[in-house]
């Protein structure tokens, strides 16, 4: 897309750990994108959105928020949809695609592009490092 502030909606979850801090997080249905955000609720992130995704582009920045009719809401398999104090915008500084597993233990930096604007990003990581693993990157960073 181009360098406005153009917009799209997808089959996504967004959580936070402040409005400058978002993590979307791409997968086919059922691959755990709302157990993963939940997961990252637990631990102090925020809900901006479930399963469905507003991103709009500003400048070099993608900013990610609810669709109206989505916000607040989150699903929890097996228990229904759950409340949530959302955040309402985030701007996204990583992505998690749960498609496909990370292979390498030390994996090297991966980008994507959302919109035009490239982000990095990290593969789904099977194990109980992976949720407390992204609160820190989210609150840290990653080292080269």
């Amino acid at each position: 897309m181009g360098r406005g502030n153009e917009g799209v909606n997808l089959h996504g979850s967004c959580v936070a750990l402040d409005e400058d801090r978002g993590l979307l997080i791409l997968g086919p249905s059922g691959s755990g994108k709302s157990t993963l955000s939940l997961t990252l609720m637990a631990y102090g992130a925020r809900l901006v959105s479930d399963d469905r995704c507003d991103l709009i582009r500003r400048g070099e920045t993608v900013i990610a928020s609810a669709p109206a009719l989505l916000s607040g809401m989150i699903e929890a398999r097996g228990i229904g949809l759950l409340s949530a104090d959302p955040l309402p915008k985030a701007r996204i500084i990583g992505v998690v695609d749960l498609s496909e597993p990370e292979e390498e233990r030390l994996p090297p930096l991966q980008k994507t592009a959302l919109i035009g604007v490239t982000v990095p990003l990290m593969r789904r990581v099977e194990g109980p490092q992976f949720a407390p693993g992204l609160i820190q990157w989210l609150k840290g960073g990653r080292r080269a």
